[in-house]
């Protein structure tokens, strides 16, 4: 049995049997974000992520996540859940992974945000755990 929690536990399975199935992205937001917190767990975050491209918060992913805010998707303290969401769509991502079903993968918010993101001209990404994403791929 593993002392992992259970979204990490998923992350890690995904992360090495089905990460392989599709084209790998991270944006300069989630650099950040990995490179922060504990050193040591920070520094393997960053050597995990080092051959996966990353793409960059363009304008128009600004001009979406305003959007994905003004428009109360998303609450207006959570500006990097916005981007995120932005940066998949402006660059045409399939999928968006994220553990957050509080502001971004739930029922209500995912509606709302596809809406925003239509409107804006572009498709929306869906949004979904890794856990969601793999259960197809467990041959």
């Amino acid at each position: 049995m593993s002392s992992l929690p259970h979204d990490k536990a998923i992350t890690l399975d995904w992360w090495h049997n089905q990460r392989q199935n599709y084209e790998v992205y991270i944006s300069a937001l989630v650099e950040e974000e990995i490179s922060s917190g504990d050193p040591i767990a920070a520094e393997q975050r960053v050597k995990a992520v080092l051959s996966i491209p990353s793409v960059a918060i363009s304008p128009e992913a600004q001009v979406i996540a305003t959007s994905l805010i003004t428009s109360k998707a998303i609450p207006p303290n959570c500006t990097e859940d916005a981007m995120h969401i932005a940066i998949a769509a402006d660059q045409g991502t399939e999928y968006l992974l994220t553990w957050n079903f509080k502001h971004i993968n739930n029922a209500e918010t995912k509606s709302l945000i596809a809406k925003v993101i239509e409107a804006s001209g572009y498709i929306c990404p869906i949004l979904c755990s890794p856990e969601e994403l793999g259960v197809f791929n467990n041959d």
